[in-house]
């Protein structure tokens, strides 16, 4: 079978068509200070080689790359030869050092982008360098018997499905490589939460509880607590999505109704945005923290999904749209490969386009040092908004702009200048410029008396 080539740069791989120096230098950079991921030099974005490098070539150009990294970078390459021409695959690790390159720049991967960091989110990182990662760690009693080989062949059926080719090697390899199993043959935190056959025995409070209240509020006028059904969720990572989000679809399909030939189901919120933030739940909660699991709270206005753990690495709520950093990884690499995450670093711009688009208003965030929640509020009748949600990936000023466009009608730039008091006014006006020119936005009047309103 050929060697399948990923189609498109991400959050986990990137294409380099050409032997360039400072491009793979910064992308070594970037990916040891994010996720990790893979690299593919010598081939374009449709995933085709390039047929611009050579063997003879290959080893001199990764020499220069690597020279530019601070602290070195260890690299995993292998090379390959596909319709004709060669590529040269290099498997990053995330690293628990700070690198940089040799004139200082940090890097970090977001999306398919190696973006610098200054300041305060490079403060933020490198204090976060300074603790282990607690998915790496070995867990304490267990051995590779605790793996459940059965969600292992189901693993592996998924691996060779998104790959586009079969393992080929051992499967402890791949368990070692991908940082679920130790040399020694013991499985890491990641590697019991993902495929192990009970693990909340050696990781208490690592499942989630779903609870469905009868009004409002936690209690009942009467200081009864007032829910109407509870269930705790527990096994596998996998298996904890799979189940709730069975359960979440339960709780907001609200019938049907027959367009045309065709049935389209009636949601009391958009599905799309519970799921996003339910495996972002479940991927980026601390689970060093055992004294509570990861929860969902339905109300009758609003649905909270918390997971323990304050915001990892410089991510804050105001860069939360923008920027992208993984506490766990390993386990995020894992529930990619599962398919639990098509895309990494959209979840949050997601969350926000399917509520606005639905009709209602974008998911607030709230952090704490010891937990992430987001609430998704329910409004009775809202009308959705007719732009298709793929042409709406926005920032999060924007997102706040359109939902009060669909509380009241329009906005003014006095108005926008009040729901974003901490931005310039000229930011605030290219982002009005950028959602009018898109189709997004429609602008009536001029200067004081310009308004906007939904196109």
């Amino acid at each position: 079978m050929p060697y399948t080539i990923r189609t498109g740069s991400n959050q986990l791989v990137a294409l380099l068509p050409d032997a360039d120096i400072d491009a793979l230098a910064e992308t070594l950079v970037a990916f040891a200070n994010a996720d990790g991921g893979t690299i593919y030099v010598g081939a374009q974005e449709s995933g085709r080689p390039s047929g611009a490098i050579y063997p003879e070539e290959f080893d001199e150009l990764v020499k220069q790359a690597e020279f530019r990294c601070r602290p070195p970078i260890l690299v995993n390459w292998e090379q390959i030869e596909t319709s004709g021409a060669f590529v040269f695959v290099g498997r990053v690790q995330r690293s628990p050092e700070l690198h940089t390159l040799d004139d200082g720049r940090v890097l970090i991967r977001t999306g398919d982008e190696n973006r610098p960091l200054t300041g305060d989110q490079l403060q933020e990182l490198s204090a976060s360098r300074s603790t282990s990662e607690y998915e790496a760690d070995s867990v304490p009693g267990a051995t590779r018997a605790d793996l459940d080989d059965e969600v292992l062949r189901a693993f592996v059926e998924a691996w060779e499905e998104r790959q586009g080719r079969p393992l080929g090697r051992p499967l402890d390899d791949l368990l070692a490589q991908m940082g679920w199993l130790l040399p020694g043959g013991q499985p890491t935190v990641a590697g019991i939460l993902l495929f192990g056959k009970t693990p909340q025995t050696f990781i208490p409070r690592s499942g989630l509880t779903f609870v469905r209240f009868e009004g409002e509020k936690v209690r009942k006028p009467d200081g009864e607590t007032g829910y109407g059904r509870r269930v705790e969720v527990s096994g596998t990572l996998p298996h904890i999505i799979q189940r709730t989000w069975d359960i979440l679809q339960e709780e907001i399909r609200r019938g049907a109704v027959v367009r045309g030939l065709e049935r389209e189901e009636q949601w009391l919120y958009p599905p799309g945005a519970l799921r996003e933030a339910l495996v972002n739940a479940i991927a980026h909660r601390d689970y060093r923290l055992r004294g509570r699991p990861t929860e969902i709270r339905m109300f009758t206005d609003r649905m909270e999904i918390s997971s323990p753990g304050g915001l990892p690495g410089y991510i804050t709520i105001d860069n939360i749209v923008d920027e992208h950093f993984s506490r766990n990884p390993r386990i995020v690499h894992g529930l990619y490969q599962w398919g639990y995450i098509e895309e990494l670093g959209l979840g949050v711009d997601l969350m926000i386009e399917e509520m606005i688009h639905a009709g209602h208003p974008p998911p607030e965030f709230h952090a704490t040092d010891y937990s992430f929640t987001v609430t998704f509020e329910h409004v009775a009748g809202a009308r959705p908004v007719a732009a298709p949600v793929r042409e709406m990936t926005m920032n999060e000023r924007q997102a706040k702009a359109l939902a009060y466009i669909q509380q009241h009608g329009r906005i003014t730039n006095r108005e926008y200048q009040t729901l974003c008091p901490n931005v310039s006014p000229e930011t605030l006006r290219l982002d009005m410029v950028d959602l009018v020119e898109r189709g997004i936005l429609l602008k009536i009047g001029q200067k004081r008396g310009t308004y906007y309103i939904l196109k």
